[in-house]
Protein backbone atom coordinates (compact mmCIF):
# COMPACT_ATOMS: atom_id res chain seq x y z
CA UNK A 1 0.00 0.00 0.00
CA UNK A 2 1.33 3.67 -0.61
CA UNK A 3 2.33 5.57 2.08
CA UNK A 4 0.41 8.53 2.93
CA UNK A 5 0.78 12.16 4.79
CA UNK A 6 0.76 11.60 9.04
CA UNK A 7 -2.30 13.09 10.48
CA UNK A 8 -1.72 16.51 11.52
CA UNK A 9 -2.91 17.34 14.21
CA UNK A 10 -3.03 21.17 13.36
CA UNK A 11 -5.20 20.76 10.42
CA UNK A 12 -8.35 20.79 12.17
CA UNK A 13 -9.81 22.40 9.33
CA UNK A 14 -9.59 19.15 7.02
CA UNK A 15 -12.92 18.63 5.46
CA UNK A 16 -15.14 15.73 6.68
CA UNK A 17 -15.63 12.84 4.23
CA UNK A 18 -18.86 12.47 3.65
CA UNK A 19 -18.59 8.92 2.03
CA UNK A 20 -17.09 7.62 5.17
CA UNK A 21 -19.50 9.33 7.40
CA UNK A 22 -22.22 7.41 5.17
CA UNK A 23 -21.13 4.44 6.38
CA UNK A 24 -20.40 5.35 9.70
CA UNK A 25 -23.87 6.85 9.81
CA UNK A 26 -25.48 3.92 8.91
CA UNK A 27 -22.82 0.78 9.73
CA UNK A 28 -24.85 -1.66 8.01
CA UNK A 29 -25.45 -3.08 4.82
CA UNK A 30 -26.99 -6.22 2.42
CA UNK A 31 -23.79 -6.39 1.30
CA UNK A 32 -20.20 -5.65 1.92
CA UNK A 33 -17.28 -5.03 -0.67
CA UNK A 34 -13.80 -5.22 0.11
CA UNK A 35 -11.64 -3.73 -2.74
CA UNK A 36 -11.90 -1.14 -4.98
CA UNK A 37 -10.36 -2.84 -8.38
CA UNK A 38 -12.85 -3.13 -11.37
CA UNK A 39 -14.22 -6.55 -10.32
CA UNK A 40 -15.08 -4.63 -6.85
CA UNK A 41 -16.54 -1.43 -8.24
CA UNK A 42 -18.35 -3.39 -11.21
CA UNK A 43 -19.86 -5.87 -8.41
CA UNK A 44 -20.94 -2.63 -6.77
CA UNK A 45 -22.52 -1.45 -9.57
CA UNK A 46 -24.10 -4.18 -10.43
CA UNK A 47 -25.88 -5.24 -7.22
CA UNK A 48 -26.93 -1.36 -6.92
CA UNK A 49 -28.78 -1.56 -10.46
CA UNK A 50 -30.60 -4.32 -8.28
CA UNK A 51 -31.83 -2.54 -5.54
CA UNK A 52 -29.50 -4.11 -2.91
CA UNK A 53 -28.57 -2.25 0.25
CA UNK A 54 -24.48 -2.61 -1.07
CA UNK A 55 -21.08 -0.57 0.76
CA UNK A 56 -17.60 -1.01 -1.01
CA UNK A 57 -14.66 0.14 0.62
CA UNK A 58 -11.17 0.19 -0.66
CA UNK A 59 -8.03 0.77 1.43
CA UNK A 60 -6.29 3.00 -1.59
CA UNK A 61 -7.56 5.01 -4.12
CA UNK A 62 -9.89 3.04 -6.78
CA UNK A 63 -7.84 1.05 -9.08
CA UNK A 64 -4.80 1.88 -7.84
CA UNK A 65 -3.99 -2.10 -7.40
CA UNK A 66 -3.57 -4.22 -10.33
CA UNK A 67 -6.37 -2.36 -12.17
CA UNK A 68 -4.51 0.08 -12.39
CA UNK A 69 -1.55 -1.20 -13.60
CA UNK A 70 -2.75 -3.22 -16.86
CA UNK A 71 -1.88 -3.37 -20.33
CA UNK A 72 -4.80 -0.88 -21.40
CA UNK A 73 -5.83 -3.54 -23.04
CA UNK A 74 -9.58 -4.66 -24.08
CA UNK A 75 -8.81 -8.04 -25.47
CA UNK A 76 -10.06 -11.72 -26.11
CA UNK A 77 -6.97 -13.45 -25.06
CA UNK A 78 -5.85 -15.45 -28.34
CA UNK A 79 -2.59 -16.69 -26.35
CA UNK A 80 -5.06 -18.39 -24.03
CA UNK A 81 -5.96 -20.87 -26.53
CA UNK A 82 -2.89 -22.89 -25.97
CA UNK A 83 -3.74 -22.86 -22.37
CA UNK A 84 -7.07 -24.29 -23.73
CA UNK A 85 -9.41 -22.04 -22.45
CA UNK A 86 -12.14 -21.78 -24.71
CA UNK A 87 -14.59 -20.80 -22.52
CA UNK A 88 -12.45 -17.65 -21.55
CA UNK A 89 -11.30 -16.93 -24.53
CA UNK A 90 -14.83 -16.61 -26.06
CA UNK A 91 -16.49 -14.44 -22.92
CA UNK A 92 -13.56 -12.52 -23.51
CA UNK A 93 -14.20 -11.58 -27.39
CA UNK A 94 -17.89 -11.24 -26.71
CA UNK A 95 -17.13 -9.05 -23.77
CA UNK A 96 -14.44 -6.92 -25.85
CA UNK A 97 -16.92 -6.25 -28.05
CA UNK A 98 -19.92 -5.25 -25.68
CA UNK A 99 -17.58 -2.59 -23.61
CA UNK A 100 -16.41 -1.06 -27.92
CA UNK A 101 -20.43 -0.42 -27.33
CA UNK A 102 -21.61 0.21 -23.76
CA UNK A 103 -18.01 2.08 -23.01
CA UNK A 104 -16.59 3.89 -26.72
CA UNK A 105 -15.44 6.52 -24.66
CA UNK A 106 -12.67 5.09 -23.27
CA UNK A 107 -12.41 1.70 -25.37
CA UNK A 108 -11.39 1.51 -28.44
CA UNK A 109 -10.62 -0.47 -31.66
CA UNK A 110 -6.74 -1.54 -31.64
CA UNK A 111 -5.31 -3.16 -34.70
CA UNK A 112 -2.52 -5.71 -33.89
CA UNK A 113 0.52 -6.83 -35.75
CA UNK A 114 2.28 -10.00 -34.96
CA UNK A 115 5.09 -10.22 -36.80
CA UNK A 116 6.35 -14.14 -37.24
CA UNK A 117 9.74 -15.25 -38.65
CA UNK A 118 8.99 -18.98 -39.22
CA UNK A 119 6.62 -20.56 -41.24
CA UNK A 120 6.51 -24.32 -38.91
CA UNK A 121 7.69 -23.58 -35.38
CA UNK A 122 6.27 -24.64 -32.71
CA UNK A 123 3.93 -26.94 -34.12
CA UNK A 124 5.02 -30.16 -32.22
CA UNK A 125 5.57 -28.42 -28.91
CA UNK A 126 2.47 -26.66 -29.09
CA UNK A 127 0.47 -29.68 -28.57
CA UNK A 128 2.45 -30.31 -25.30
CA UNK A 129 1.78 -27.24 -23.88
CA UNK A 130 -2.06 -27.51 -24.64
CA UNK A 131 -1.61 -30.87 -23.06
CA UNK A 132 0.67 -30.26 -19.88
CA UNK A 133 0.13 -26.73 -19.41
CA UNK A 134 4.34 -26.78 -18.75
CA UNK A 135 6.24 -23.57 -20.91
CA UNK A 136 9.29 -26.47 -21.47
CA UNK A 137 11.74 -25.04 -23.90
CA UNK A 138 10.33 -21.47 -25.36
CA UNK A 139 10.09 -21.44 -29.02
CA UNK A 140 8.22 -18.85 -30.98
CA UNK A 141 5.27 -20.15 -33.00
CA UNK A 142 5.29 -19.89 -36.36
CA UNK A 143 2.81 -18.70 -39.19
CA UNK A 144 1.21 -21.92 -39.52
CA UNK A 145 0.24 -21.82 -35.89
CA UNK A 146 -0.87 -18.34 -35.51
CA UNK A 147 -2.82 -18.71 -38.52
CA UNK A 148 -5.03 -21.44 -36.79
CA UNK A 149 -5.24 -19.23 -33.69
CA UNK A 150 -6.55 -16.33 -35.80
CA UNK A 151 -8.85 -18.19 -37.71
CA UNK A 152 -9.92 -19.95 -34.32
CA UNK A 153 -10.22 -16.31 -32.70
CA UNK A 154 -12.31 -14.65 -35.48
CA UNK A 155 -14.99 -17.50 -35.16
CA UNK A 156 -15.97 -16.38 -31.51
CA UNK A 157 -16.41 -12.69 -33.22
CA UNK A 158 -19.25 -14.16 -35.53
CA UNK A 159 -21.84 -13.16 -33.36
CA UNK A 160 -21.92 -9.60 -33.07
CA UNK A 161 -18.89 -9.35 -34.04
CA UNK A 162 -17.43 -5.34 -33.76
CA UNK A 163 -14.01 -5.78 -35.56
CA UNK A 164 -12.72 -6.77 -39.03
CA UNK A 165 -11.21 -10.37 -39.18
CA UNK A 166 -7.67 -10.81 -39.25
CA UNK A 167 -5.26 -10.49 -42.64
CA UNK A 168 -1.81 -12.44 -43.33
CA UNK A 169 0.53 -10.07 -45.06
CA UNK A 170 3.83 -11.86 -46.90
CA UNK A 171 7.46 -10.12 -45.70
CA UNK A 172 7.26 -7.70 -48.77
CA UNK A 173 3.95 -6.10 -48.01
CA UNK A 174 4.28 -6.27 -44.19
CA UNK A 175 7.46 -3.80 -45.30
CA UNK A 176 5.39 -1.63 -46.89
CA UNK A 177 3.21 -0.88 -44.53
CA UNK A 178 5.45 -1.01 -41.24
CA UNK A 179 9.40 -0.62 -42.32
CA UNK A 180 11.18 -0.16 -39.72
CA UNK A 181 10.21 -4.08 -38.37
CA UNK A 182 13.06 -6.61 -38.60
CA UNK A 183 13.75 -7.49 -42.15
CA UNK A 184 14.10 -10.68 -41.01
CA UNK A 185 10.19 -11.13 -40.87
CA UNK A 186 8.80 -13.80 -43.24
CA UNK A 187 4.87 -13.01 -42.43
CA UNK A 188 2.54 -10.54 -40.34
CA UNK A 189 -0.83 -11.32 -39.12
CA UNK A 190 -2.95 -8.32 -38.35
CA UNK A 191 -6.05 -8.52 -36.18
CA UNK A 192 -8.07 -6.15 -34.03
CA UNK A 193 -8.57 -6.11 -30.36
CA UNK A 194 -9.56 -2.96 -27.93
CA UNK A 195 -7.79 -0.94 -25.48
CA UNK A 196 -8.94 1.20 -22.85
CA UNK A 197 -6.54 4.43 -22.37
CA UNK A 198 -8.25 5.59 -19.37
CA UNK A 199 -8.98 2.18 -17.11
CA UNK A 200 -8.78 4.21 -13.97
CA UNK A 201 -11.40 6.84 -15.16
CA UNK A 202 -13.48 3.97 -16.48
CA UNK A 203 -13.72 2.10 -13.31
CA UNK A 204 -14.71 5.66 -11.27
CA UNK A 205 -17.28 5.70 -14.34
CA UNK A 206 -18.73 2.47 -13.43
CA UNK A 207 -18.31 3.90 -9.32
CA UNK A 208 -20.51 6.59 -10.37
CA UNK A 209 -23.26 4.61 -12.11
CA UNK A 210 -23.33 2.55 -8.80
CA UNK A 211 -23.88 5.65 -6.70
CA UNK A 212 -26.36 7.30 -8.84
CA UNK A 213 -28.25 3.52 -8.61
CA UNK A 214 -28.55 3.62 -4.91
CA UNK A 215 -29.70 7.61 -5.03
CA UNK A 216 -32.49 6.58 -7.17
CA UNK A 217 -36.19 6.63 -5.89
CA UNK A 218 -36.58 3.05 -5.84
CA UNK A 219 -32.44 2.14 -4.29
CA UNK A 220 -33.15 4.63 -1.57
CA UNK A 221 -33.59 3.09 2.45
CA UNK A 222 -36.37 4.09 4.04
CA UNK A 223 -34.32 7.40 5.68
CA UNK A 224 -34.02 8.30 1.96
CA UNK A 225 -30.24 7.81 2.45
CA UNK A 226 -28.48 6.09 -0.50
CA UNK A 227 -28.56 2.05 -1.00
CA UNK A 228 -24.92 2.65 -2.42
CA UNK A 229 -22.02 4.00 -0.68
CA UNK A 230 -18.67 3.63 -1.63
CA UNK A 231 -15.21 4.82 -0.13
CA UNK A 232 -11.67 5.08 -1.03
CA UNK A 233 -9.03 5.25 1.49
CA UNK A 234 -11.02 2.73 4.02
CA UNK A 235 -9.44 -0.58 5.27
CA UNK A 236 -11.13 -3.89 6.80
CA UNK A 237 -8.38 -4.37 9.53
CA UNK A 238 -9.86 -7.00 11.56
CA UNK A 239 -12.88 -8.93 12.94
CA UNK A 240 -14.27 -7.67 16.47
CA UNK A 241 -17.10 -8.36 18.58
CA UNK A 242 -19.16 -5.87 16.57
CA UNK A 243 -18.26 -6.67 13.10
CA UNK A 244 -15.75 -6.04 10.36
CA UNK A 245 -13.75 -3.10 11.60
CA UNK A 246 -12.93 -0.47 8.86
CA UNK A 247 -10.30 1.94 9.29
CA UNK A 248 -9.99 5.58 7.99
CA UNK A 249 -6.09 5.64 6.27
CA UNK A 250 -6.13 9.39 6.02
CA UNK A 251 -7.44 9.80 9.92
CA UNK A 252 -6.47 6.88 11.18
CA UNK A 253 -10.40 6.97 12.97
CA UNK A 254 -11.71 3.05 13.18
CA UNK A 255 -15.91 2.13 13.28
CA UNK A 256 -16.95 -1.18 13.33
CA UNK A 257 -19.52 -1.91 10.12
CA UNK A 258 -22.12 -5.20 10.04
CA UNK A 259 -23.44 -7.07 6.74
CA UNK A 260 -25.77 -9.92 5.91
CA UNK A 261 -22.89 -10.88 2.56
CA UNK A 262 -18.95 -10.35 2.67
CA UNK A 263 -17.28 -9.81 -0.90
CA UNK A 264 -13.82 -9.98 -0.83
CA UNK A 265 -12.45 -8.13 -4.44
CA UNK A 266 -9.00 -7.38 -2.98
CA UNK A 267 -7.02 -9.43 -5.80
CA UNK A 268 -3.82 -10.59 -5.17
CA UNK A 269 -4.31 -9.83 -0.99
CA UNK A 270 -7.40 -11.77 -0.85
CA UNK A 271 -5.86 -14.19 1.21
CA UNK A 272 -4.18 -11.23 3.42
CA UNK A 273 -7.99 -9.75 3.77
CA UNK A 274 -9.18 -13.38 4.92
CA UNK A 275 -6.28 -13.48 7.31
CA UNK A 276 -7.38 -9.72 8.88
CA UNK A 277 -10.94 -11.39 9.06
CA UNK A 278 -9.68 -14.10 11.36
CA UNK A 279 -10.64 -16.76 8.03
CA UNK A 280 -7.06 -18.20 6.50
CA UNK A 281 -7.04 -18.92 2.81
CA UNK A 282 -4.43 -19.75 -0.01
CA UNK A 283 -6.38 -19.10 -2.97
CA UNK A 284 -3.86 -16.23 -4.56
CA UNK A 285 -0.65 -16.65 -6.47
CA UNK A 286 -0.09 -13.46 -7.74
CA UNK A 287 2.43 -12.85 -10.73
CA UNK A 288 4.03 -9.37 -11.32
CA UNK A 289 3.22 -7.16 -14.75
CA UNK A 290 5.58 -3.90 -15.29
CA UNK A 291 5.23 -1.64 -17.98
CA UNK A 292 7.36 1.86 -18.99
CA UNK A 293 5.74 4.61 -21.04
CA UNK A 294 8.01 6.35 -23.66
CA UNK A 295 8.39 9.71 -25.34
CA UNK A 296 9.64 8.54 -28.66
CA UNK A 297 8.87 9.84 -32.20
CA UNK A 298 10.75 7.26 -34.20
CA UNK A 299 9.14 4.38 -31.76
CA UNK A 300 5.54 6.33 -31.97
CA UNK A 301 5.91 6.37 -35.86
CA UNK A 302 7.11 2.89 -36.28
CA UNK A 303 4.02 1.40 -34.94
CA UNK A 304 2.16 3.25 -37.16
CA UNK A 305 -1.00 3.57 -35.08
CA UNK A 306 -1.11 -0.20 -34.62
CA UNK A 307 -0.11 -2.77 -31.38
CA UNK A 308 3.19 -4.33 -31.93
CA UNK A 309 2.32 -8.18 -30.47
CA UNK A 310 4.70 -10.69 -30.20
CA UNK A 311 6.42 -13.41 -28.60
CA UNK A 312 10.06 -12.66 -27.32
CA UNK A 313 12.40 -15.17 -27.08
CA UNK A 314 11.94 -16.46 -23.78
CA UNK A 315 8.01 -17.52 -24.60
CA UNK A 316 6.57 -14.53 -23.35
CA UNK A 317 4.11 -12.52 -25.00
CA UNK A 318 4.83 -8.76 -25.26
CA UNK A 319 3.44 -5.20 -26.75
CA UNK A 320 4.60 -2.22 -28.38
CA UNK A 321 1.91 0.71 -28.97
CA UNK A 322 1.05 4.01 -29.38
CA UNK A 323 -1.50 6.07 -26.57
CA UNK A 324 -1.57 9.31 -27.68
CA UNK A 325 1.79 10.56 -28.08
CA UNK A 326 3.59 8.27 -26.14
CA UNK A 327 4.42 4.26 -26.45
CA UNK A 328 3.24 1.79 -24.35
CA UNK A 329 5.73 -1.03 -23.75
CA UNK A 330 5.34 -4.11 -21.73
CA UNK A 331 4.63 -6.53 -19.84
CA UNK A 332 7.09 -9.27 -17.80
CA UNK A 333 5.36 -12.15 -15.75
CA UNK A 334 7.40 -12.60 -12.71
CA UNK A 335 6.10 -14.40 -9.61
CA UNK A 336 5.55 -11.58 -6.65
CA UNK A 337 5.77 -10.67 -3.22
CA UNK A 338 2.88 -8.71 -2.60
CA UNK A 339 4.58 -7.75 1.13
CA UNK A 340 6.96 -5.57 -1.37
CA UNK A 341 5.42 -2.53 -3.48
CA UNK A 342 5.50 -3.84 -6.96
CA UNK A 343 7.89 -1.94 -9.34
CA UNK A 344 9.68 -2.01 -12.57
CA UNK A 345 13.00 -2.69 -11.88
CA UNK A 346 16.55 -2.12 -13.34
CA UNK A 347 16.09 -5.21 -15.18
CA UNK A 348 12.76 -5.37 -16.15
CA UNK A 349 13.97 -1.74 -18.35
CA UNK A 350 16.61 -3.69 -19.70
CA UNK A 351 14.28 -6.95 -21.03
CA UNK A 352 11.88 -4.07 -22.73
CA UNK A 353 14.87 -2.74 -24.64
CA UNK A 354 15.81 -5.95 -25.64
CA UNK A 355 12.51 -6.82 -26.95
CA UNK A 356 12.23 -3.51 -28.82
CA UNK A 357 15.31 -4.12 -30.65
CA UNK A 358 14.07 -7.88 -31.94
CA UNK A 359 11.06 -6.47 -33.58
CA UNK A 360 12.41 -2.55 -34.51
CA UNK A 361 16.58 -3.63 -34.60
CA UNK A 362 17.31 0.07 -36.03
CA UNK A 363 15.75 1.86 -33.35
CA UNK A 364 17.96 3.16 -30.24
CA UNK A 365 16.14 3.82 -27.03
CA UNK A 366 16.89 4.78 -23.98
CA UNK A 367 16.63 5.08 -20.22
CA UNK A 368 15.95 9.40 -20.76
CA UNK A 369 12.99 8.58 -23.18
CA UNK A 370 10.97 7.11 -20.30
CA UNK A 371 8.63 9.60 -18.70
CA UNK A 372 6.70 6.64 -16.59
CA UNK A 373 6.54 3.56 -15.48
CA UNK A 374 4.28 0.89 -13.27
CA UNK A 375 3.89 -2.16 -11.91
CA UNK A 376 1.34 -4.42 -10.29
CA UNK A 377 0.65 -7.71 -8.69
CA UNK A 378 -2.70 -10.03 -10.91
CA UNK A 379 -4.61 -11.51 -8.92
CA UNK A 380 -3.83 -15.40 -10.28
CA UNK A 381 -4.32 -18.72 -8.71
CA UNK A 382 -2.11 -20.18 -6.23
CA UNK A 383 0.17 -22.03 -9.38
CA UNK A 384 3.06 -24.12 -8.02
CA UNK A 385 4.67 -25.62 -10.18
CA UNK A 386 2.75 -24.13 -12.89
CA UNK A 387 4.96 -21.58 -14.94
CA UNK A 388 3.41 -17.84 -14.41
CA UNK A 389 2.61 -17.35 -18.30
CA UNK A 390 0.62 -21.39 -18.32
CA UNK A 391 -1.50 -20.14 -15.34
CA UNK A 392 -5.08 -19.35 -15.81
CA UNK A 393 -6.38 -15.58 -16.33
CA UNK A 394 -9.97 -17.22 -15.95
CA UNK A 395 -11.35 -16.96 -12.60
CA UNK A 396 -13.57 -18.81 -10.06
CA UNK A 397 -15.46 -17.41 -6.88
CA UNK A 398 -14.51 -19.73 -3.19
CA UNK A 399 -17.80 -19.34 -1.25
CA UNK A 400 -17.18 -19.66 3.10
CA UNK A 401 -18.76 -18.80 6.30
CA UNK A 402 -17.31 -16.36 8.56
CA UNK A 403 -18.61 -15.83 12.18
CA UNK A 404 -19.30 -11.58 12.21
CA UNK A 405 -20.90 -10.30 15.21
CA UNK A 406 -22.84 -13.25 16.57
CA UNK A 407 -23.77 -14.15 13.23
CA UNK A 408 -23.05 -16.13 10.24
CA UNK A 409 -21.60 -14.31 7.18
CA UNK A 410 -21.44 -15.93 4.04
CA UNK A 411 -18.23 -14.94 2.11
CA UNK A 412 -17.26 -14.72 -1.49
CA UNK A 413 -13.49 -14.27 -2.68
CA UNK A 414 -12.64 -13.65 -6.13
CA UNK A 415 -9.74 -15.48 -7.53
CA UNK A 416 -8.11 -14.12 -10.52
CA UNK A 417 -10.15 -12.20 -13.22
CA UNK A 418 -8.89 -9.76 -15.75
CA UNK A 419 -10.04 -6.26 -17.43
CA UNK A 420 -11.78 -7.20 -20.13
CA UNK A 421 -14.25 -9.40 -18.57
CA UNK A 422 -14.96 -7.56 -15.40
CA UNK A 423 -19.08 -6.39 -16.61
CA UNK A 424 -19.74 -10.45 -16.70
CA UNK A 425 -17.93 -11.45 -14.09
CA UNK A 426 -19.14 -9.04 -12.15
CA UNK A 427 -22.64 -10.38 -13.22
CA UNK A 428 -21.88 -13.24 -12.17
CA UNK A 429 -20.76 -12.75 -8.47
CA UNK A 430 -23.62 -10.84 -7.77
CA UNK A 431 -25.69 -13.47 -8.89
CA UNK A 432 -24.51 -15.83 -6.14
CA UNK A 433 -24.89 -12.70 -3.66
CA UNK A 434 -28.25 -12.30 -4.70
CA UNK A 435 -28.86 -16.06 -4.33
CA UNK A 436 -26.96 -15.99 -0.67
CA UNK A 437 -30.12 -12.79 0.34
CA UNK A 438 -32.87 -14.90 -1.50
CA UNK A 439 -33.32 -11.45 -4.20
CA UNK A 440 -33.95 -11.68 -7.36
CA UNK A 441 -32.28 -10.12 -10.43
CA UNK A 442 -34.14 -6.84 -12.11
CA UNK A 443 -32.07 -5.82 -15.06
CA UNK A 444 -28.99 -6.79 -16.48
CA UNK A 445 -25.78 -4.61 -17.49
CA UNK A 446 -25.33 -6.31 -20.68
CA UNK A 447 -26.36 -3.49 -23.11
CA UNK A 448 -26.15 -0.49 -20.16
CA UNK A 449 -23.96 2.22 -21.23
CA UNK A 450 -21.50 2.87 -18.74
CA UNK A 451 -21.39 6.56 -17.55
CA UNK A 452 -19.58 8.93 -20.41
CA UNK A 453 -20.07 6.36 -22.83
CA UNK A 454 -24.11 7.22 -22.91
CA UNK A 455 -24.72 9.04 -26.17
CA UNK A 456 -20.88 9.52 -26.95
CA UNK A 457 -20.57 10.34 -30.49
CA UNK A 458 -19.55 7.75 -33.07
CA UNK A 459 -17.70 8.96 -35.72
CA UNK A 460 -14.81 11.42 -36.04
CA UNK A 461 -17.71 13.81 -37.23
CA UNK A 462 -19.58 13.96 -34.49
CA UNK A 463 -16.62 14.06 -32.24
CA UNK A 464 -16.04 17.54 -33.71
CA UNK A 465 -19.51 18.74 -33.61
CA UNK A 466 -19.82 17.67 -30.14
CA UNK A 467 -16.71 20.13 -29.32
CA UNK A 468 -18.15 22.72 -31.40
CA UNK A 469 -21.57 22.73 -29.74
CA UNK A 470 -19.44 22.90 -26.47
CA UNK A 471 -17.10 25.89 -27.33
CA UNK A 472 -17.47 29.11 -26.04
CA UNK A 473 -17.79 30.82 -22.80
CA UNK A 474 -13.93 30.96 -21.94
CA UNK A 475 -13.81 27.24 -23.47
CA UNK A 476 -12.08 26.91 -26.89
CA UNK A 477 -11.92 24.06 -28.67
CA UNK A 478 -9.19 22.19 -27.31
CA UNK A 479 -10.06 22.70 -23.82
CA UNK A 480 -13.68 20.88 -25.32
CA UNK A 481 -11.69 18.07 -26.65
CA UNK A 482 -9.42 17.17 -23.50
CA UNK A 483 -12.74 17.23 -21.29
CA UNK A 484 -14.71 15.02 -23.63
CA UNK A 485 -11.48 12.56 -23.94
CA UNK A 486 -11.66 12.72 -20.12
CA UNK A 487 -15.26 12.63 -19.31
CA UNK A 488 -16.70 11.35 -22.28
CA UNK A 489 -20.37 12.87 -22.87
CA UNK A 490 -20.32 13.66 -18.88
CA UNK A 491 -18.14 16.42 -19.79
CA UNK A 492 -21.06 18.48 -20.17
CA UNK A 493 -21.72 18.06 -16.15
CA UNK A 494 -18.23 19.14 -15.96
CA UNK A 495 -18.60 22.20 -18.55
CA UNK A 496 -21.90 23.51 -16.27
CA UNK A 497 -20.28 23.37 -13.53
CA UNK A 498 -17.16 25.70 -14.78
CA UNK A 499 -19.29 27.64 -16.66
CA UNK A 500 -21.23 27.95 -12.83
CA UNK A 501 -18.60 30.49 -11.05
CA UNK A 502 -15.07 32.21 -12.23
CA UNK A 503 -12.76 29.67 -13.67
CA UNK A 504 -8.96 30.06 -14.81
CA UNK A 505 -6.88 27.49 -16.20
CA UNK A 506 -3.94 26.23 -14.09
CA UNK A 507 -0.47 28.20 -15.22
CA UNK A 508 1.48 24.90 -15.41
CA UNK A 509 -0.74 23.31 -17.72
CA UNK A 510 -3.94 23.70 -19.92
CA UNK A 511 -5.41 20.68 -19.75
CA UNK A 512 -6.78 21.38 -15.57
CA UNK A 513 -8.62 24.57 -14.20
CA UNK A 514 -9.25 25.26 -11.13
CA UNK A 515 -12.92 24.95 -11.03
CA UNK A 516 -12.14 21.37 -12.56
CA UNK A 517 -10.29 20.52 -10.04
CA UNK A 518 -12.90 21.70 -7.45
CA UNK A 519 -15.31 19.61 -9.51
CA UNK A 520 -12.75 16.44 -8.54
CA UNK A 521 -13.14 17.35 -5.23
CA UNK A 522 -16.97 16.96 -5.16
CA UNK A 523 -17.91 14.53 -7.00
CA UNK A 524 -14.47 12.00 -7.32
CA UNK A 525 -13.51 11.15 -3.99
CA UNK A 526 -9.80 12.74 -3.84
CA UNK A 527 -7.88 11.74 -1.19
CA UNK A 528 -4.44 12.57 -2.20
CA UNK A 529 -3.35 15.00 -4.70
CA UNK A 530 -1.15 12.30 -6.64
CA UNK A 531 -4.94 10.61 -7.34
CA UNK A 532 -4.79 13.87 -9.78
CA UNK A 533 -2.15 13.50 -11.35
CA UNK A 534 -2.50 9.50 -11.82
CA UNK A 535 -6.16 8.50 -11.98
CA UNK A 536 -8.48 11.29 -12.40
CA UNK A 537 -5.97 12.72 -15.37
CA UNK A 538 -3.77 10.94 -17.88
CA UNK A 539 -0.59 13.86 -16.58
CA UNK A 540 1.26 11.38 -14.96
CA UNK A 541 1.60 8.43 -17.60
CA UNK A 542 2.31 11.12 -20.12
CA UNK A 543 4.83 12.57 -18.10
CA UNK A 544 3.68 16.08 -17.47
CA UNK A 545 3.89 16.39 -14.07
CA UNK A 546 5.97 19.46 -12.70
CA UNK A 547 6.77 20.99 -9.86
CA UNK A 548 4.50 24.31 -10.00
CA UNK A 549 1.22 21.87 -11.44
CA UNK A 550 1.75 19.75 -8.15
CA UNK A 551 1.87 22.71 -6.20
CA UNK A 552 -0.87 24.05 -8.21
CA UNK A 553 -3.32 22.12 -7.72
CA UNK A 554 -2.56 21.33 -4.05
CA UNK A 555 -3.50 24.88 -3.39
CA UNK A 556 -6.82 24.40 -5.86
CA UNK A 557 -7.25 21.28 -3.48
CA UNK A 558 -7.06 23.06 -0.49
CA UNK A 559 -10.29 25.29 -0.78
CA UNK A 560 -12.77 22.28 -1.01
CA UNK A 561 -11.00 19.99 0.98
CA UNK A 562 -9.53 21.98 3.91
CA UNK A 563 -5.97 21.73 3.74
CA UNK A 564 -4.30 23.49 5.66
CA UNK A 565 -0.83 24.75 3.98
CA UNK A 566 1.21 22.78 6.01
CA UNK A 567 -1.03 19.85 4.51
CA UNK A 568 -0.73 21.30 1.02
CA UNK A 569 3.22 20.86 1.54
CA UNK A 570 2.58 17.30 2.75
CA UNK A 571 0.52 16.56 -0.45
CA UNK A 572 3.37 17.76 -2.49
CA UNK A 573 6.19 15.88 -1.00
CA UNK A 574 4.05 12.92 -1.06
CA UNK A 575 3.12 13.10 -4.44
CA UNK A 576 7.08 13.28 -5.05
CA UNK A 577 7.63 10.21 -3.15
CA UNK A 578 5.21 8.16 -5.06
CA UNK A 579 5.85 9.30 -8.39
CA UNK A 580 9.55 8.82 -8.14
CA UNK A 581 9.63 5.97 -5.98
CA UNK A 582 7.06 3.94 -7.83
CA UNK A 583 6.82 5.10 -10.96
CA UNK A 584 10.69 5.90 -12.38
CA UNK A 585 9.57 9.54 -12.71
CA UNK A 586 13.08 11.62 -12.00
CA UNK A 587 12.92 14.12 -9.61
CA UNK A 588 14.84 16.57 -11.35
CA UNK A 589 11.23 16.47 -13.64
CA UNK A 590 9.62 17.58 -10.68
CA UNK A 591 12.13 20.78 -10.12
CA UNK A 592 11.21 24.16 -11.82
Amino acid sequence: MLGKPAKNANDSEAAPRPHVEALRSRPHAQVLIIGGGINGVGTFRDLALQGIDVALVERGDYCQGASGASSHMIHGGIRYLENGEFRLVRESVVERNRLLKIAPHYVKPLQTTIPIFSTFSGILAAPMRFLTHKQGKPQERGAFLIKAGLAMYDSFSRDGGSVPRHEFKGRAKALAELPALHPGIKYAATYYDASVHNPERLTLDVLQDGEKAGQSEAGTAADGASRARATNYVAATAITDRGVQLTDQLTGDEFAFTADVIVNTTGAWVDSTNAAMGAATRFMGGTKGSHIVLDHAELLAACNGREIFFEHTDGRIVLIYPMGDRVLVGTTDIDADITEEAVCTEEEIDYFFELIGHVFPAISVTRNEIVYSFSGVRPLPRHDETAPGFVSRDYRIERSDMAVAGATVPVFSLVGGKWTTFRALSEHLANDVLAALGAERKTSTAKLAIGGGAGFPATGAAVEAWIAAHTGGGVDAARAAVLLTRYGTRAGQVLAYLAAGEDESLESTRELSRREIEFMAAHEHIGHLVDVMIRRTSLAFRGLVTAELLAETAKALAGPLGWSRERQAEEVSHAEDVLSRLHGVQIQNLIA
